[in-house]
């Protein structure tokens, strides 16, 4: 299979994964809730890189849900059709995989194994299950011989928490197993979203897996936040999670400070987006929301949480917030944006830094007795056996 993104025949980095050539190295982290099809339109109108799907549950695709078969749904225009999977039984995953691969659904497949929530860890999956070495390199072998010449990756954590670190043993054995690209989001599971990303480990990884590319996650605000990650760690690309939402436009500057960096284009390309900007760039979320879900009701009910993200700094009125967070239909959102000055400028500081859940560290949800032992014992197989929930996490 030869499948490329290049546009401009000049790529801004050299991410390979597998046979996929990034125009730039740069991936949209699976967010459940978000990351559907019409948010990844969205972006990629913006910019280039690799738009994952949100989080979807291996048995749920395998049982052929409705809600799982919408989740898959990828638009003509997706060049490369990118699906992230959560699973802890590698039978269920291998089948997963198999049925993406046998109906043409997918050219990359992602397995999550650093989701935080608590009702993906207390059953053992998620950010929790690479503890269990043995449980986590069985999923990852099936999962990359099911998928055959098509792509496979990882996602992960550094581990449960300070004193359970998982991210080398299990990177080195991802490795082993065939996977295309390794994903390193900087923060165990104990710290969920808080604090600050560990960039260093992302740069130990790098130095530890050799053979395929290392991807960063975890606290990139901005464009100069991503080439600052790749050059302080040596990894081969970034994975952009909370820093977009809000502000899909991330993915063109990305795009542009990319190409720069290779030489590509003269530096200067940074947006800094008026009020009429934003507005305009929401209502054609919503637009993409509605042809998504073919409802109307249901797009707008899925772009009330976006709303504080979008006007983040930005000198709108309480009350014309809170009617957006109730917004109902294309024409309501059309009859508030009306109400604002779209000549607004950027606000500057106040629309930049950490947006989307952030939360404290705490103690992860974990099965009894995890923590004893890196073996699966009989009990935890049958914990397990019952964790392929219709759950999302990121």
């Amino acid at each position: 299979m030869t499948m490329t993104s290049v546009k401009t025949g000049a790529r801004a980095g050299n991410l390979n994964i597998g046979p996929i050539q990034a125009e730039v190295p740069v991936v949209l982290a699976p967010m459940a809730g978000i990351t559907n099809m019409a948010y990844r339109r969205l972006c990629r109108e913006q910019g280039s890189g690799i738009f994952v799907s949100e989080m979807i549950t291996s048995r749920a695709l395998v049982e052929r849900t409705p809600g799982s078969m919408h989740l898959i749904q990828t638009h003509p225009s997706e060049e490369i059709r990118s699906i992230q999977l959560y699973g802890v039984a590698p039978k269920t995953v291998r089948e997963a995989v198999t049925m993406l691969v046998a109906e043409d659904r997918a050219d990359h497949i992602d397995l999550n194994f650093g989701c935080p929530v608590p009702k993906v860890t207390r059953k053992g999956g998620g950010s929790a299950l690479p503890w269990k070495k043995d449980l986590f390199r069985e999923i990852v072998e099936e999962a990359v011989k099911a998928a055959g010449e098509i792509p496979l990756t990882i996602k992960m954590r550094k581990g449960i928490d300070a004193d359970h670190l998982t991210f080398i043993e299990a990177g080195k054995a991802a490795e082993g197993a065939g996977v295309a690209a390794i994903a390193l989001h900087g923060r165990t599971a104990s710290e969920f979203y808080s604090g600050h990303a560990d960039w260093n480990a992302i740069g130990e990884l790098k130095q530890a897996v050799t053979s395929v590319p290392v991807l960063g996650n975890g606290d990139i605000w901005s464009a100069e936040d991503a080439v600052r990650m790749m050059d302080e760690t040596g990894c081969d690309g970034v994975v952009v999670g909370r820093g977009c939402l809000g502000r899909p436009w991330l993915f063109a500057e990305l795009d542009a400070a990319f190409r720069e960096r290779a030489g590509l284009q003269e530096p200067g390309n940074r947006i800094e987006p008026t009020l009429g900007y934003v507005a305009t760039t929401l209502r054609r979320h919503l637009e993409l929301l509605i042809e998504f879900f073919d409802s109307e009701e249901h797009a707008c009910r899925d772009i009330r949480k976006h709303m504080a993200w979008y006007f983040k700094g930005y000198p709108v009125g309480g009350d014309v917030r809170s009617q957006l967070a109730q917004v109902t239909s294309l024409q309501h959102l059309d009859d508030l944006l009306g109400q604002l000055d779209w000549s607004t400028p950027y606000p500057g500081a106040d629309a930049e830094g950490q947006r989307g859940r952030q939360g404290t560290p705490k103690r992860p949800s974990l099965p009894d007795r995890w923590l004893e032992s890196q073996e699966l014992s009989d009990a935890e197989k049958a914990v397990v056996a019952h964790a392929e929930i219709d759950a999302s996490g990121g």
